[in-house]
């Protein structure tokens, strides 16, 4: 555990990143486990979903309707032309 007490301050800094694909958001579900958090982010018509740790979702206050950033980092991205 952290010497920090409150480390919402954490959340409110710009910080660069380097990941280039940021989709900006709202939060539409939010699904509290015991250990993992499933979240869904819409984006436009999509739907883009994320499971991080419960820790990190109630250190982020996440709440259906907040709007946020889904960050993807990944190697790889495929490409599907219907």
């Amino acid at each position: 555990m952290s010497g920090f007490q409150d480390a919402s301050w954490f959340y409110n800094v710009q910080m660069p990143i380097s990941a280039r694909n940021k989709l900006r958001g709202k939060i539409e579900e939010v699904q509290l486990g015991d250990v993992m958090a499933h979240v869904v982010v819409r984006v436009g018509d999509n739907l883009i979903e994320s499971a991080i740790t419960r820790r990190s979702a109630d250190e982020l206050k996440l709440k259906k309707g907040d709007t946020v950033v889904a960050v993807v980092k990944a190697t790889e991205v495929m490409i599907q032309k219907d």
